[in-house]
C-alpha cells in the first residue's frame, strides 16, 4: 500500500493542469480537467496593483501572461520593462473594470465547467487515441478572443461568456448582433473549448484555397465530433447531419481519419444532399 501511495503522489505532482484518480476497479485512470484560475490572480493585480500578484502571473503562469499581453491584448512585449505599467493602465478603462467585476461574480465557482470538460475530454480521448489534453485556464481579456489555444494550453476568456443579455453586450457601440450574443453564454464554454482545440489540431488542408463547401464541411466535421464529446446534439446543422450519415455508412473510418481528410466531401451520399436549394 505504501508503494502505491507514493506512486500516486508522484503522478499528482507531475501533472500540473490535471488531477488523476483511480477507478473503483483500480485498472484504469481517468483524467480530471480543472480550469486553472489565472483570472483571479490577473484580477487581483488589475484592481489593486498588487506586485505579488504580478510576480505570480510571471512565474507561475509565464506562457499565459505572454499570450495575454502579446497575442490577446497586443499591448507590447512581455519583456518590456514598462509592460506592467501598460498592462495596469490598459485595464483602468471603466468598461474593462466592469467586465472584471462581472466575471468574478458569475464565475466565482466553475465546478460545473470542470465536470463538463472532464467528461468531454474523456470521450474525445476515447475517439482519438493518444490525444494530449491541454492545460485549461481562465482569463479576462478585452472582448476580443473567446478561446485561445497554443503551446499546450487552452485559455477561456470569461469576458466573452457573460450571457446573451449582459448589458455591455447590448450596447450599440459594441456592435454585437443577436446571433453573436446567443453564443456568449456559460453553456457555450465547453463546446467552444473542444471545437477550437480540434481546429488547432485539424486545420483545413493548406495545399489549396478551400472552397466555401470545404470550409462548411470541415466545420461540420468538427462540430459533429464536439457533439460526440458532449454526448448531445449541441450543434444541429445540415453539415453535422451529413457527417453523421457518412460515419454511420463508413464505420471503418476513424474520427482522426475523418478530420484529417476531405475525401468524403465528394462522396454521393453527402454531395447530393448539399445542393444550394437545401442549404440551411
Amino acid at each position: 500500500m505504501r508503494s502505491v501511495y507514493i506512486l500516486l503522489l508522484s503522478v499528482m505532482l507531475v501533472c500540473f493542469g490535471c488531477q488523476w484518480r483511480l477507478s473503483s476497479s483500480d485498472d484504469k485512470q481517468e483524467t480530471r480537467v480543472t480550469v486553472e484560475r489565472y483570472d483571479r490572480i490577473e484580477s487581483l493585480y488589475l484592481k489593486t496593483g498588487d506586485y505579488a500578484a504580478l510576480q505570480q502571473m510571471n512565474t507561475v503562469y509565464p506562457q499565459q501572461t505572454r499570450t495575454l499581453i502579446e497575442d490577446v491584448l497586443r499591448i507590447g512585449q512581455v519583456n518590456d520593462p514598462e509592460i506592467s505599467v501598460k498592462f495596469l493602465g490598459f485595464f483602468q478603462d471603466s468598461v474593462l473594470q466592469t467586465l472584471i467585476a462581472s466575471a468574478e461574480q458569475q464565475y466565482a465557482n466553475m465546478d460545473d465547467i470542470d465536470r463538463e470538460l472532464t467528461d468531454a475530454f474523456g470521450r474525445l480521448s476515447e475517439m482519438i487515441p493518444g490525444l494530449e489534453i491541454p492545460q485549461v485556464y481562465a482569463q479576462i481579456g478585452s472582448l476580443d478572443q473567446s478561446v485561445i489555444v497554443g503551446h499546450g494550453t487552452l485559455g477561456i476568456s470569461l469576458d466573452k461568456y457573460l450571457g446573451k443579455d449582459y448589458p455591455l453586450y447590448l450596447r450599440e457601440d459594441f456592435g454585437y448582433s443577436e446571433r453573436q450574443r446567443r453564443v456568449m453564454t456559460r453553456e457555450n464554454i465547453v463546446p467552444d473549448c473542444i471545437g477550437f482545440f480540434l481546429l488547432s489540431l485539424y486545420p483545413l488542408p493548406g495545399d489549396h484555397e478551400p472552397t466555401q463547401l470545404e470550409r462548411d464541411m470541415h466545420m461540420g466535421k468538427v462540430q459533429w465530433v464536439v457533439n460526440k464529446a458532449m454526448d448531445k446534439a449541441f450543434f444541429n446543422t445540415l453539415y453535422t447531419r451529413n457527417v453523421g450519415h457518412y460515419m454511420r455508412q463508413h464505420p471503418d473510418v476513424t474520427v482522426d481519419e475523418m478530420l484529417r481528410n476531405n475525401y468524403f466531401i465528394s462522396s454521393p451520399d453527402v454531395r447530393d444532399e448539399l445542393t444550394p436549394s437545401k442549404h440551411e
